[in-house]
């Protein structure tokens, strides 16, 4: 069993033409714009004889009959079938999939989409079924995970040049940490931002003006600032957070996932490891940059440091969850008590 990734399947789409398709993964753009460019291959979207869709609540008899009709005036007809749970599946259904995946013939292009439904490839014995019976048939399943970092960096520094703006790969790199790593996102946010500099130049102030970050992003700032004690803007950034009205527990959660990641940092350092093997150690695949920030970052802790750190943000946690004090008050002493361990080496009662 082979799945490929989008490297390879964007290179097989260029060379050979297979007739089932399987594409899934956790980036929503990269899968809908390959199940549209594999379709509109075989017919228009309006074609409503050679370009069918079905949902996931289909009844696979339909598929079925639909993937072996011939196609009308066109050499192809398409079939689309999106988010069908196979895994919950009865086993006669489950059977009947494999069969149209086995049976798709040459005059048929069949595409099975998972977006809303999220498929793991690890240790998942019915996709490896599905992945192998698609691959005799000359099938192709494929995993569209987000871009790496670097290839995020290319697509922004590109797009913007096309548009007669400069993006230098620094200010990329900016725009990519703070808005997140989804694709359609990125494309808005560049649009908005090639719009703003009328073909000038993108810097990471220009990013900070024009651009929203996500949730994780501005909680990461929030974090930076209690390692550098800077308590002034750390309780700011709270204050902008529950202004947009964010959970408290999620604020907590990514301030402990800044700490952990900084945790790793640390103990790979500590054992003479690159920051790339780091990384890959940790499954930091395409996000490599959070542990190259993490080392900077992890620099100003030893072992007690970070002993006294998870200490507090368990408590923290803790308290969160009883629900008996007030979120607001549980997160400002949490950022003083984080702060001062970093500059005294010692808890804060």
């Amino acid at each position: 069993m082979a799945i490929v990734n989008e490297a390879v399947l964007k290179q097989k789409l260029k060379t050979i033409g297979g007739n089932v398709y399987i594409l899934f993964g956790n980036d929503g753009y990269l899968k809908h714009t390959y199940a549209k460019k594999i379709g509109s291959a075989c017919a228009e979207e309006d074609d409503i004889f050679n370009y069918q869709k079905f949902s996931g609540d289909c009844d696979l008899q339909d598929v079925y009959d639909a993937v072996l009709q011939f196609p009308m005036m066109s050499d192809k007809k398409f079939v689309l079938l999106t988010d069908y749970d196979f895994e919950s599946a009865a086993k006669s259904d489950f059977e009947k999939l494999c069969t149209i995946l086995a049976e798709t013939p040459d005059s048929c292009v069949f595409v099975l989409l998972f977006d809303a439904l999220q498929i793991t490839a690890k240790k998942n014995t019915k996709l490896n079924k599905l992945v192998a019976t698609a691959e005799k048939n000359n099938g192709i399943a494929a995993c569209l995970d987000h871009r790496t970092l670097p290839e995020l960096v290319k697509m922004l520094t590109n797009g913007a040049t096309k548009r007669g703006c400069r993006f230098d790969s620094a200010a990329a790199k900016y725009l990519v940490e703070t808005a997140g790593e989804d694709i359609n996102t990125l494309k808005n946010e560049l649009e908005k931002l090639c719009a703003y500099v009328n073909k000038g130049e993108i810097t990471k102030q220009t990013v900070d003006l024009v651009c929203a970050k996500t949730v994780e992003a501005s909680v990461y700032n929030l974090s930076k600032q209690i390692v550098e004690c800077n308590l002034q803007n750390a309780l700011k950034l709270l204050d902008e957070l529950f202004f947009l009205k964010v959970e408290p527990i999620i604020i907590l959660s990514t301030i402990s996932g800044f700490y952990v990641d900084m945790y790793r940092a640390f103990l790979g350092k500590d054992r003479g490891l690159q920051s790339d093997t780091i990384a890959s150690d940790f499954g930091y695949f395409g996000r490599e940059f959070v542990i190259r920030n993490a080392i900077a970052d992890a620099k100003r802790f030893d072992a007690n440091k970070f002993n006294l750190s998870f200490e507090f943000l368990r408590a923290a946690d803790k308290a969160l969850k009883s629900f008996s004090s007030n979120p607001r008050i549980i997160l400002e002493q949490l950022i003083v008590k984080l702060s001062y361990i970093v500059v005294k080496g010692e808890g804060l009662d």
